[in-house]
């Protein structure tokens, strides 16, 4: 039996609206469905600039990750820091867009689009340019042997 798995795959750019609102991709607003995400777990990501949204199931995956080091450890500490200190929570309005806050913004450059990268279990918003330059790189050395030249 084949079992459909639902994963953020994929990347759209859309534009902001005079309000600061955007549409998240119809692909993905189905798979927050599928998963019964309600309430988005946002956050500064570690590596990128980007804001990593999942639901509740990717902030309590950092927490017990937090939870098994020493909470007295630096290590605790600082991924305490950046999943508890560097997190919000938002919701998509009626409409499933989000509100593209100065939280958002300020972490990611982002001014009047929107990348929505898919990361399998979350997606990412990204300023779209840094996002087509991260994939440049990651792309680097990784080319078939006949493929086109970079």
């Amino acid at each position: 039996m084949f079992r459909v798995m639902s994963r953020f795959l994929s990347h759209a750019t859309n534009r902001i609206d005079s309000k600061g609102r955007v549409s998240v991709p119809a692909a993905f607003r189905s798979v927050l469905a599928q998963r019964n995400i309600q309430e988005l777990y946002c956050f500064q990501d570690f590596v990128f600039p980007a804001i990593s949204i999942g639901g509740s199931d990717l902030l309590e995956r950092f927490e017990r990750q937090i939870a098994s080091e020493d909470p007295f450890s630096p290590e605790s500490n600082r991924m305490s820091l950046l999943v508890h200190g560097g997190g919000v929570f938002m919701k998509l309005d009626a409409e499933g867009r989000l509100l593209v806050t100065n939280f958002v913004r300020d972490f990611t450059g982002i001014t009047d689009e929107v990348a929505f990268v898919g990361r399998a279990d979350h997606f990412q918003l990204w300023q779209p340019e840094a996002f087509l330059a991260a994939q440049a790189i990651a792309r680097e050395g990784r080319r078939p042997i006949g493929g086109r030249p970079g």
